[in-house]
């Protein structure tokens, strides 16, 4: 089992770009294949997640070039070119990809079926099989929760029928998963958010010639459309970013630049919380490369201060919560945060790991249902902590250690680590580049 030691020490400086967005890589792939022509993607995450997806289209039938590299060629197969799999297409730790792959097979005329690690197969998929069997799809899961693997039975060319879907919950892979059904369906396909929530899907699906109308907080696509091969260069992922703003944040002396950043508005909750927290935080040479806006970010370090999170604000940061804790736990006085309850099904129980893992480094934590109070201001005690199996908290923890006082010569030790390689691969090597 692999582990991080990590030592408190001089301030973060110089100038990084983070790996590629991991959720914008895995929509290139997806509608690159379900494209007429050829599409080239920049700047592609070589994570574990993002890869399985590429991998999953490989074994459909689409030829995809620079496998394994940021650069790929993806020539694709038109809406209905993919073929069956020889066998379970296995997206390990990546939950986006069920998700979204449930949606998008539905329409097929061959089943499969979708697994994964043991931690995704511990993550219902409910939520995307009731709107999508409403749809006239046959998808099943295990008990009530369908917990994965799931079945995909084939279904008649034609016979999805497009539902207007009132969702629950503000969850961009719900959103996207009926609208990908969407494409295959009768008629049109709504999906109604209780908030707006990550929006990548409708910008690139716009951006291919596919007419999305949203409307508030619906949106809504026609079946039976095409889409046009497009070239993408995926911006740096705002969620990798976030490690490295917190830790330039905590850490005294520091001054960091990272570049070629996305700052989608549905993604940018970090950049508000942190500033809202008095982190010094500016916006350098904002621009838009295809459908989304990108720009650099500098941080330098300054003393935070405790808030209050939930509602939008922190729909618009839920893959950061793990950093946000220690940016919290750096910051004097009491943060709360409410609205998390989401975090109970992510590759972790992401918010009874962070009071876990916190609480080891001697930092007062109250855990809610939905989330958690955070006393801040006290120093970190290095200790030997756990990752529970989730890249993020895996790398928070590991931020955590960039001032927490030595317990013994190994300083902060982070287990079981290798899951970091599902989002950011070469974390620790980036880390260590900027460290004084």
């Amino acid at each position: 089992m692999s582990s991080i030691n990590i030592k408190s020490g001089g301030p973060l400086k110089g100038e990084i770009r983070v790996p590629g967005d991991k959720s914008i890589s895995h929509r290139a792939v997806m509608l690159g294949s379900l494209a007429d022509g050829v599409s080239r993607v920049s700047g592609f995450l070589t994570g574990e997640d993002s890869v399985n997806t590429a991998r999953a289209f490989a074994k459909m039938g689409v030829e995809i070039d620079g496998m394994g590299g940021t650069e790929l060629t993806i020539k694709g197969v038109g809406l209905d070119g993919l073929k069956a799999p020889a066998g379970d297409l296995d997206l390990g730790n990546s939950g986006t990809s069920m998700r979204l792959l449930a949606g998008l097979l539905s329409g097929q005329g061959f089943g499969c079926t979708l697994t994964g690690d043991e931690y995704l197969c511990k993550r219902p998929m409910a939520r995307v099989v009731k709107p999508l069997t409403a749809m006239g799809a046959k998808v099943t899961g295990n008990g009530e929760r369908s917990m994965p693997p799931l079945k995909i039975e084939p279904v008649i060319k034609g016979t999805l029928n497009g539902i207007s879907y009132q969702s629950p919950i503000a969850s961009a892979q719900v959103k996207s998963a009926v609208l990908l059904a969407g494409l295959y369906a009768k008629g049109r396909t709504s999906v109604t958010e209780p908030m707006k929530s990550r929006d990548h899907t409708e910008r690139m699906l716009r951006h291919m010639g596919v007419d999305v109308v949203e409307d508030g907080l619906t949106v809504t696509v026609t079946g039976g459309g095409r889409l046009k091969a497009s070239d993408f260069m995926v911006p740096g992922d705002i969620s990798s970013a976030a490690f490295f703003m917190v830790a330039a944040a905590i850490t005294p002396g520091s001054d960091l630049l990272i570049r070629d950043v996305g700052i989608n508005p549905t993604r940018t909750g970090i950049i508000d919380i942190l500033r809202l927290m008095n982190a010094a935080i500016t916006i350098e040479e904002p621009r838009t490369d295809g459908p989304e806006p990108v720009a650099d970010i500098r941080v330098e370090y300054s003393g935070l201060r405790g808030i209050e999170i939930g509602g939008e604000l922190f729909l618009r940061a839920i893959d950061e919560f793990p950093i946000v804790c220690i940016a919290a736990a750096a910051a004097e006085g009491e943060t709360v945060i409410r609205d998390a309850a989401e975090l109970r099904v992510k590759e972790s129980d992401r918010i009874a790991a962070m009071a876990s893992e916190l609480a080891k480094i001697g930092v007062p934590v109250k855990e809610f249902p939905d989330g958690m109070s955070i006393e801040g201001g006290m120093a970190f005690r290095a200790a030997r902590v756990d990752s529970h199996g989730d890249h993020r908290v895996a790398m928070s923890m590991t931020v955590a250690g960039l001032v927490a006082e030595d317990g013994d010569e190994d300083g902060m030790v982070v287990e079981d680590t290798e899951c970091i390689g599902t989002s950011f691969p070469g974390f620790e090597g980036m880390l260590e580049s900027v460290r004084g």
